[in-house]
C-alpha cells in the first residue's frame, strides 16, 4: 500500500533547474540520475576541493542502513518516520525494513517537488506494509506528526529518522526544538536516529562546504560533535553512542572505517 498527501502535479510546477539544490547534488554523489547539469556543475565543484564528500554521502548511507537493521531485528521496530529523506537511490529506508519485515509501515516527509515526483513513482511498500509521503516542512513538527498519524499508529513506538537534514536548520537551537517535539509526539520505546555533517574532523570538508554556502543555495551547517550529541538529550543512546559513522558497528566484512566529518547515533525514549 502506497499512500500520498498531496495532490498529482503539484510539484512539477515548482521544481528550478536553474539553482543547485542540495537534495539533488546529494543524489548525484550516490550515483542516482535524478538532478540536473546546474547540480553536477556544483558537485563537482565542492568535490574538488573535498575530495571525500563521495565517501561521506555513502558512508551516511550505509550508517543508516545499519540502524535499521538493528532497528527492525534487535529492537522489533515496525513503524518508521523518515523527515528529509531526499531523493531515492538504493537501499531507502522502506527498503531496508520492508526486506526484513515486510509489515513494515514508513512514512517519508519532505519539503522538495522533484522529491514528491519521484517519490511517487519509486516509494511503493510491499503489500503487507505501507509507505506514505508528506509533504511538510522540518519547521513544522506538528504538521509532521498529524500527517503521519494517517498512516502510523503513534501510540506504539516508531523509530523517527533525520540524517542530514539538521544541519538545514541555521538556528541550532530551533534544531533541538524541532527534535524534541518529534519525540514528544511518539511514545516510551521509540527511538531516534540521526546523523549530520559535522566539524573538526577534515578542514577541507569543512572549507567546501562553507563556500557552498556561499553560492546562495540553500545552506548546510557543518556543527560540533557536542551538538550533535545533545539531539539526543533525555533519550538513552545505544553503544557505540555519538560516533563517526563508520565507527558505527560497522559490518565484520567492511575494512577499517576511518573517521570522516559526519557523526550519528541511534537513542531509544525511555
Amino acid at each position: 500500500m502506497t499512500d500520498h498527501a498531496t495532490s498529482p502535479g503539484h510539484e512539477q510546477q515548482n521544481i528550478d533547474t536553474t539553482v543547485p539544490h542540495s537534495a539533488r547534488i546529494w543524489n548525484y554523489w550516490l550515483g542516482g540520475k535524478d538532478h540536473y547539469p546546474v547540480d553536477e556543475q556544483a558537485g563537482d565543484a565542492y568535490s574538488t576541493v573535498f575530495p571525500g564528500i563521495v565517501t561521506v554521502a555513502r558512508s551516511s548511507r550505509a550508517f543508516l542502513g545499519r540502524n535499521i537493521t538493528h532497528l527492525v531485528t534487535e529492537a522489533g521496530i515496525r513503524q518508521f518516520l523518515d523527515v528529509g529523506t531526499g531523493l531515492p537511490t538504493e537501499d531507502n529506508t522502506h527498503e531496508v525494513a520492508q526486506r526484513l519485515a515486510p509489515e513494515a509501515r514508513i512514512v517519508y516527509v519532505d519539503h522538495d517537488p522533484l522529491v514528491l515526483a519521484h517519490a511517487r513513482a519509486l516509494l511503493t511498500s510491499t503489500p503487507e506494509g505501507a509507505t506514505a509521503y508528506v509533504d511538510a516542512d522540518l519547521a513544522d513538527p506538528d504538521r509532521i506528526l498529524s500527517a503521519a498519524a494517517r498512516t502510523l499508529d503513534l501510540s506504539r513506538p516508531t523509530a523517527l529518522i533525520l540524517s542530514n537534514i539538521l544541519g538545514h536548520v541555521a538556528d541550532y537551537e530551533q534544531a533541538r526544538t524541532i527534535v524534541a517535539r518529534l519525540m514528544d509526539g511518539l511514545p516510551s520505546g521509540s527511538y531516534l536516529s540521526v546523523n549530520d555533517g559535522s566539524r573538526g574532523v577534515d578542514a577541507d570538508y569543512e572549507q567546501a562546504q562553507d563556500a557552498y554556502n556561499d553560492t546562495g543555495a540553500i545552506p548546510y551547517f557543518l556543527r560540533p560533535v557536542d551538538q550533535i550529541t545533545a539531539f539526543f538529550d533525555g533519550l538513552e543512546l545505544l553503544d557505540p553512542g555519538v560516533v563517526s559513522v563508520p565507527f558505527w558497528r560497522p559490518d565484520a566484512t567492511a575494512p577499517a572505517p576511518v573517521a570522516i566529518g559526519e557523526h550519528g547515533g541511534l537513542a531509544r525514549k525511555p
